[in-house]
């Protein structure tokens, strides 16, 4: 197994050492493993997609310009 070095807060290593008995790279391991398996399932969605990159904005800013008038907002 490979070792991988991560930099965090020092508020999040104060916690982290008030509790030794969890087993913190395990939690991180399942972490990173939850989020590589959403970016695989993405990948294999966008892989089958007809659209371009200029489609996805148009529609990205049709929804933006929705949610806006819904909370009354000017864009």
């Amino acid at each position: 197994m490979t070792n991988m070095t991560l930099s965090v807060p020092e508020e999040l290593m104060t916690l982290i050492r008030k509790h030794t008995q969890i087993k913190w790279s395990e939690i991180a391991r399942r972490a990173m493993w939850e989020e590589a398996e959403k970016l695989e399932l993405l990948d294999k969605l966008v892989s089958k997609s007809k659209f371009t990159e200029k489609d996805v904005e148009e529609i990205g800013n049709k929804i933006k310009r929705g949610i806006a008038r819904r909370h009354g907002l000017n864009v």
